[in-house]
């Protein structure tokens, strides 16, 4: 099963991953003539590597949420600047469920 899933509409063509750190899905533009900023994706949807990090802001009730990390070979590295319990580590990418 793939680790990424491609979601093309229009002109918008992206890919979107599973985050155990934050249980939810994050996504990355690949197509340069979409809205900024756009990742590179190297290898292949079970065994991806994007680029450059990928860093999500948002906020609940409980104050600020911060996700960053790099997606190589198929693994999440997450940076010590998360603010989720998978700071600091480095986890398997789950695959995405159809």
């Amino acid at each position: 099963m793939a680790k990424l899933m491609e979601i093309i509409n229009g002109k918008t063509f992206s890919h979107i991953f599973f985050c155990p750190g934050c249980q939810c899905g994050h996504g990355v533009n690949v197509k340069p003539d979409n809205q900024a900023p756009v990742w590179t994706l190297v290898g292949t949807l079970d065994n991806p590597t994007v680029q450059p990090s990928i860093r999500v802001q948002s906020g609940n009730e409980h104050g600020p949420t911060v996700c960053h990390s790099f997606i190589t070979d198929g693994k999440i590295q997450f940076l010590s600047d998360c603010t989720h319990a998978l700071a600091g580590q480095t986890v398997e990418l789950p695959d995405m469920d159809d």
